[in-house]
């Protein structure tokens, strides 16, 4: 293969373990991404989580006290 490039067998090494070793570094670097995504996205997920029990918790207190509930509002 090197012959046929025109290159010695050394360089063809040299750019086959360049290569492995940038794209070893490109995977990692993506699945941190990836990591930090699902982070954030988890993180959104318990902010809903946590203000649904919020109202859940209001709702209950307004029952047991025989006060009406308060007026629902849009998410949007």
């Amino acid at each position: 293969m090197s012959r046929e490039l025109g290159v010695t067998a050394a360089t063809l090494s040299e750019w086959r373990e360049r290569f492995l070793s940038r794209a070893a570094a490109a995977q990692k670097r993506s699945g941190r991404d990836r990591r930090a995504e699902q982070v954030g996205q988890l993180r959104r997920k318990l902010g809903e989580i946590l203000l649904d029990n919020e109202l859940l918790r209001t709702k209950i207190e307004h029952l047991e006290r025989g006060l009406p509930l308060p007026l629902r509002r849009s998410k949007w």
